[in-house]
């Protein structure tokens, strides 16, 4: 979604869900737009780092997922906690994020780690953020340009002109006893983004308990991409969202997945198809099963 407007008579631009391998090339090397690489892999943490060390999009900083986009874990936060504003503001200051950045991110994992970086950029209040669409596969496939090697740092104009003040929207994000809440009410809806094995209970690689959230209905985010990784158009998106929420008003919708990470994908989904005011069970399965009381549903 690009949305165009005016600013002292200049016409402007901002991405705000999705944008594509022309766009972003466009973009590169202007003063007023940051590319994060959000390269990730829950099985072997440290790889996105070497990866981007063996290349990444010109001028593109390194947000690792642990590091920058979570916060420390806890006995019952769930296996990626939200930083506090106060902590992300800092790292997009050093990411070079300013309140005005057009930011975009990319990944190589069907967008769902980038869709984290796009999520909580939302979460404090900073709308002009867009993932790449089809991610660094897209971009080499396209002719894109890699470059290797560490960050450079950034100038110290441009630290002082990039400090983030966070708006945080709080009502984005529910905890554990709100979806406790959201069950019982069949007006509401708790989709959960991982692949239908996990949902069922088949397979469970990573966390301690296998199953799913009793009363959450399976929409796996993969389902919201072409074979190429790149997202669906928007008005099939829009279908297939429509017959999942089954005409609940989207305000009523939470998303949810293992950690809050992939269900961003799904969120995003929904914003590039119009559906908006949907929020985050940030915990998700990792948190939810940490609680020996909590019902588990293992079917499909």
């Amino acid at each position: 979604m690009r949305i165009t407007g005016r600013r002292a008579k200049l016409r402007f631009v901002t991405f705000q869900t999705l944008i594509d391998v022309a766009s972003l090339r466009a973009l590169l090397g202007g003063a007023g737009a940051a590319v994060l690489d959000c390269r990730f892999d829950l099985m072997d943490p440290a790889s996105g780092g070497r990866a981007y060390l063996r290349g990444h999009i010109p001028g593109a900083r390194y947000a690792d997922l642990n590091r920058d986009l979570s916060a420390p874990v806890s006995p019952t936060s769930g296996r990626h906690p939200l930083p506090t504003p106060q902590d992300f503001a800092a790292t997009l200051d050093k990411l070079g994020v300013g309140n005005h950045t057009q930011v975009v991110a990319y990944d190589e994992s069907n967008g769902s780690f980038a869709a984290r970086a796009w999520w909580m950029l939302r979460w404090v209040g900073h709308k002009s953020a867009a993932v790449l669409d089809g991610g660094l596969k897209a971009w080499i496939a396209q002719g894109g340009a890699l470059e290797s090697g560490t960050e450079s740092a950034l100038a110290a104009e441009s630290r002082r002109g990039s400090r983030f003040v966070p708006r945080v929207d709080a009502a984005a994000v529910l905890g554990t006893e709100e979806v406790e809440l959201l069950l019982r009410d069949p007006k509401r809806l708790l989709v959960d983004a991982r692949a239908a094995a996990r949902y069922a209970g088949a397979s469970e690689p990573i966390d301690a308990v296998a199953g799913h959230i009793a009363g959450a209905v399976n929409h796996p985010f993969t389902q919201n991409l072409r074979v190429d990784g790149r997202f669906l158009p928007a008005g099939e998106l829009r279908h297939r969202w429509e017959q999942r929420l089954a005409g609940r008003e989207p305000r009523n919708v939470a998303g949810m997945c293992g950690s809050g990470v992939t269900a961003c994908a799904n969120l995003l989904a929904m914003e590039e198809a119009g559906i908006t005011d949907v929020v985050l069970y940030l915990g998700g399965w990792s948190d939810w099963c940490s609680y020996p009381d909590n019902p588990v549903a293992t079917h499909s």
